[in-house]
């Protein structure tokens, strides 16, 4: 496959393939970066350091979709969601996705080399998860542990950028978003379940079967558990308390609007987790101020 060349009549379907009209993406990788920068330092970081991490969130987060679009091309068009995404309709080639790609790739890249070197090396963990992920739906039900892992990488970057080290606090928050990203993304895949064993992608949604709700619910206590561990040990103050508490009330309705399965609810639920993101931060930098 060939790269071809942009064309600017095609930006609106470039800004579809980038999702930038659907910030939800985005903010899920957001929240868990700023939670590892404010956390690594134990205080709020430079205004610089947070813009870096802002915008490479948001360029990664746009190469992540085009990747994803990519290699779904050929299946898009069967799932009911997904079947007017711009290389399922056809108004954009695969060719002109690949070069957006490389593109934004190199847009992350430019921004991480203001960073420390110890940053830039973990930086290509990120562009190996990003560019895997979307071949794992084809070969392991456990697509959703990848994408957690991308979701989380920005995590030890962040205790690198900031204090040039990745003690057990950097992991104890890299597994407890993985565990999230697992448990909302199922929410999400459930709303595609139908057509995704129609067409043979592989889910955690399928996986779970009939316990889907429960294992979601197993995992959202993983990761609420591993939340209330660092913040104990970090001796953080009743402002994280008050913002885990929101959570994992938010958590508990998410699983209640989902009970009966459908497919908007259980969309719904999955749009909720951006609330769940940001009641934490909040918690987080209050707490530290």
């Amino acid at each position: 496959m060939k790269l071809a060349p942009l064309k600017a009549m095609h930006w609106p379907y470039y800004k579809q393939l980038m999702r930038i009209d659907k910030p939800i993406g985005t903010l899920l990788l957001l929240w868990p970066t700023f939670w590892a920068l404010w956390l690594a330092g134990a205080d709020w970081p430079p205004v610089s350091l947070a813009v870096i991490f802002a915008l490479g969130v948001f360029v990664m987060r746009s190469a992540g979709c085009v990747i994803n679009d990519f290699a779904d091309r050929n299946v898009d068009g069967a799932v009911q969601r997904t079947q007017q995404r711009p290389l399922a309709a056809g108004t954009v080639s695969a060719g002109e996705a690949l070069s957006l790609f490389a593109l934004l790739v190199v847009m992350a890249f430019a921004l991480v080399l203001l960073l420390n070197w110890q940053t830039i090396l973990l930086s290509f963990g990120a562009l190996a998860l990003a560019a895997c992920y979307p071949f794992m739906k084809r070969y392991t039900h456990l697509p959703q542990v990848v994408l957690g892992a991308a979701f989380s990488w920005a995590i030890p970057m962040a205790y690198m950028a900031t204090i040039e080290a990745l003690p057990i606090y950097a992991w104890l928050l890299f597994f407890a978003n993985v565990v999230w990203t697992v448990a909302y993304d199922t929410l999400y895949a459930m709303v595609d379940r139908d057509d995704d064993v129609k067409i043979g992608i592989k889910s955690t949604a399928i996986l779970f079967g009939r316990y889907d709700l429960l294992a979601v619910a197993l995992l959202d206590a993983t990761f609420i558990a591993l939340l209330a561990y660092i913040g104990l040990d970090m001796q953080l103050f009743w402002p994280f308390w008050l913002g885990l508490s929101i959570a994992t009330m938010l958590l508990v309705r998410q699983l209640y609007l989902c009970r009966n399965r459908e497919r908007a609810a259980c969309f719904n639920a999955f749009l909720n987790n951006h609330y769940v993101g940001l009641a934490i931060f909040i918690g987080i930098a209050v707490s530290l101020l």
